[in-house]
């Protein structure tokens, strides 16, 4: 079928074919959960008696926002949280984090990071790099790691001593720039129970981005005190347009409300514009959304270890975050997989993705991104830093069928080498 549109070697379409058979378990297991978080989500709809007026916007200070509210509502209950703030106003998932962190923690508090080093555009919120404006260090917040053992797992013996007197645990669920194994929902759970035994106060809260809807459980219904995440990343469904997410203890969510927006103002202001409908139909189609997504990174690894590249995690891991990573050794090798999956995309196909200075990161970043909402990594995608070991980090798919000719696009590219 793939040849009456696009031109593919035969080496690349009987791989192909080879990885798609490899897959059909991983496959059924997808589609269970999938299955599992729809109903969870129509539920949830369902509950809090969503309505066609609720996907209408609010303009100016956006008092009374119903939609809005009722959102907080049905993303709490899916969530397994107490309260929830979803908003198109933050620009990103950082931004999220950022808003979070500075609601959250006050000068001389202690931040812990039990997940070893951040995300990069994390840095500049901590203040881990030499221009610290406005970062979390220059108000006098203190920040820690806790380092990752060598097979890239969290050092939970250490866990105790390293929440000593802090006022948050921090943990990144999803791998970032890095070849260590996500946090799946049972690791978080059992890191969880250990920093309540040694540090009972201590906020647990979890980067969430990447994560949502992999499993059946989230982190908040195993001890997470606040999750955050992005709203272009997984729970957008494609659909929502840009924003992100905190959700957690309702204590919690009211100190971020106040830093989202302004002391005594809260959560009670902020207008939606046209936004809620877009957020309301990207999260009930985000679990689908999800499983097309993990679908194509199975199908990936499968595919790239056939070809005999390293892949992490590899096909047959359980999976615990939408990120697929193909190790290519070489930045004209990253060059060749980031042209293909642009290949594959919707959108600026023709053109050629070149490295450059992204904002927020130390090394040039070359990406891929066809996308219909700028930047949005639920969408098929592929990126990394042009410095060793030039991995390609991959997410995305908002169906299987282009998601698997997106990644086929990336395998002919390499066949050159």
């Amino acid at each position: 079928m793939v040849e009456e549109f696009f031109q593919l070697s035969l080496q690349v379409k009987e791989l192909a074919q080879k990885a798609q058979e490899i897959c059909e378990s991983a496959f059924a297991q997808i589609d269970a959960v999938c299955e599992y978080n729809s109903l969870k989500v129509l539920a949830a709809f369902q509950k809090h008696r969503v309505s066609e007026s609720h996907l209408l916007g609010t303009s100016g200070y956006g008092y009374g926002d119903r939609g809005r509210d009722t959102l907080d509502e049905v993303w709490a209950t899916v969530f397994g949280a107490e309260d929830a703030l979803v908003r198109h106003s933050f620009a990103s998932g950082t931004a999220a984090i950022a808003t979070a962190l500075f609601g959250l923690l006050r000068p001389g508090d202690v931040m812990v990071s039990l997940s070893g080093t951040p995300y990069d555009t994390l840095h500049s919120v901590l203040g881990l790099r030499e221009k610290n404006i406005g970062s979390l260090a220059e108000f006098g917040v203190i920040y820690r790691e806790l380092p990752l053992l060598p097979d890239g797992k969290v050092d939970l013996q250490a866990i105790p001593q390293a929440v000593q007197g802090v006022k948050m645990a921090y943990l990144q669920r999803s791998r970032g720039y890095s070849l260590r194994p996500s946090l799946s929902i049972d690791e978080i759970a059992e890191i969880a129970a250990i920093v309540r035994r040694a540090n009972p106060q201590a906020y647990i809260v979890v980067d969430n981005c990447y994560g949502e809807f992999v499993e059946r459980q989230e982190p908040t219904q195993v001890g997470a005190d606040l999750i955050i995440g992005s709203l272009i990343k997984n729970p957008g469904g494609g659909i929502a347009r840009t924003g992100g997410y905190i959700a957690g203890r309702k204590d919690l969510i009211e100190l971020c409300a106040h830093r989202m927006t302004a002391p005594g103002l809260g959560r009670e202001v902020g207008c939606s514009l046209e936004q809620n409908k877009n957020m309301y139909m990207g999260l009930f189609y985000a679990p689908g959304v999800v499983a097309a997504s993990l679908k194509t990174a199975v199908f990936a690894a499968a595919l790239f270890e056939l070809l005999g590249y390293e892949c992490y995690p590899r096909w047959q891991d359980k999976r615990t975050d939408i990120i697929q990573s193909v190790v290519l050794h070489s930045p004209e090798k990253l060059a060749a997989f980031c042209r293909g999956i642009q290949r594959g995309a919707p959108i600026d196909s023709f053109v050629s993705p070149e490295a450059w200075d992204m904002p927020g990161y130390d090394s040039q970043v070359i990406m891929a991104a066809g996308a219909f909402n700028m930047g949005a990594s639920i969408e098929l995608s592929a990126d990394g830093p042009m410095r060793p070991p030039y991995a390609a980090w991959m997410q995305g798919g908002l169906n299987y069928p282009t998601g698997k000719l997106g990644v086929m696009m990336a395998a002919e590219e390499l066949l050159s080498f």
